[in-house]
């Protein structure tokens, strides 16, 4: 199914590599091949996208649903994705079909690269490479990510982000005492809370 079996071998060790080099609880190849989910679902993805761009659309599409349920990542079959993406914890992370994702980017878990409308056409983000995107960042719409970017954990992104730039969530406004709400009889039993 794809078109060069040593260069799909290659692609896969490179896989593996990446995430032993990026991820320092990662002890051998072995490991990550065994247990990182964000692998598995790198290396399904792979797959299906070989069937989708060869016009194979539904078994891409089991293919695709069958490793969500697998990994907790549901990557459509029509994302573009770079080499040496990292998928770190990998739970919940979502890939839109029109997302193209560059090289040597990093995802955390419960990062989604989604889109804003259901009308045809370009949809969902352009991540540039040397990205990272923290955890929970939710990246919507047909925008761009520039190269060497770097994405807060739990930012909601709706605009093109610049070139080495980082976005984060708006701080959340101070509180003075005065606003706060403290009831000393809550506090009597520490074990409420254990």
């Amino acid at each position: 199914m794809l078109p060069d079996p040593r260069r799909a071998l290659r692609l896969l060790r490179e896989d593996l590599e990446t995430a032993r080099r990026r991820d320092p609880a990662a002890n051998s190849l072995v490991e990550v091949a065994l247990t990182y989910p964000g692998v598995h679902a790198l290396w399904s993805h792979r797959l299906a996208h070989s069937l989708w761009i060869r016009g194979h659309r539904l078994p891409a599409r089991i293919l695709s649903s069958t490793a969500r349920v697998m990994t907790g990542v549901d990557i459509h079959p029509g994302a573009e994705l770079g080499r040496r993406l990292f998928i770190d914890h990998a739970i919940g992370v979502v890939i839109g079909q029109t997302a193209e994702v560059g090289e040597d980017v990093v995802l955390f878990h419960g990062v989604t690269l989604g889109g804003v409308s259901m009308t045809p056409g370009k949809r969902h983000p352009t991540v540039g490479s040397h990205v990272m995107i923290g955890a929970g960042a939710k990246v919507l719409g047909p925008i761009s990510v520039g190269d060497g970017s770097k994405i807060g954990a739990n930012s909601v992104v709706t605009h093109d982000v610049p070139e080495g730039a980082v976005a984060r969530p708006n701080p959340r406004p101070d509180t003075s005492d005065a606003e706060l709400i403290v009831d000393p009889s809550l506090f009597r039993d520490p074990s409420l809370y254990i």
